[in-house]
């Protein structure tokens, strides 16, 4: 099922210069990005964004951090992007996360855990509508995979 998801490159992936590996990572996998974009969240865009957990002990520390520097901001497309995307980044306490996850691979903890990815598709559509105008998104374009797949028909 064709879907979309939103994904994004928290700010210890920024800083410690990741951004390059984890977007490669969809790419390889056959999804199409859609929308991206670097920006630095405001406290409304974090409120906004967390909103759910509002209240929860760790809900200052959340949006402390997710505010600390820039993030990337994607809108990913593809086949099961959000089940598949869900997998690709693993555990969210990484010593948790499977080998060959982004999470294992890159986090370091809880707290600093490099991406996070919508949960389900009301997530992803909340959370695409949050970051990204729809002008924004350029999801008419095809990939050379999509191209071959086309021309086989």
């Amino acid at each position: 099922m064709l879907e979309r998801t939103f994904i994004a490159v928290k700010p210890d992936g920024v800083k410690r210069n990741l951004i390059g590996k984890i977007i490669s990572r969809f790419e390889e996998k056959g999804y199409k990005i859609i929308g991206l974009k670097m920006l630095l969240p405001t406290l409304e865009l974090a409120e906004k964004h967390y909103a759910e957990h509002k209240g929860k002990p760790f809900y200052p520390r959340l949006i402390r951090y997710i505010t600390s520097g820039p993030i990337v901001a994607m809108v990913v497309e593809g086949d099961n992007v959000i089940a598949v995307s869900r997998r690709m980044m693993g555990a969210t306490r990484p010593e948790e996360a499977e080998a060959g996850t982004i999470r294992f691979d890159y986090a370091i903890c809880k707290e600093f855990n490099i991406i996070h990815g919508s949960d389900c598709l009301e997530s992803a559509q909340r959370e695409i509508s949050i970051y990204f105008k729809d002008e924004e998104l350029c999801p008419n374009w095809t990939t050379t995979l999509e191209k071959i797949m086309d021309d086989e028909k």
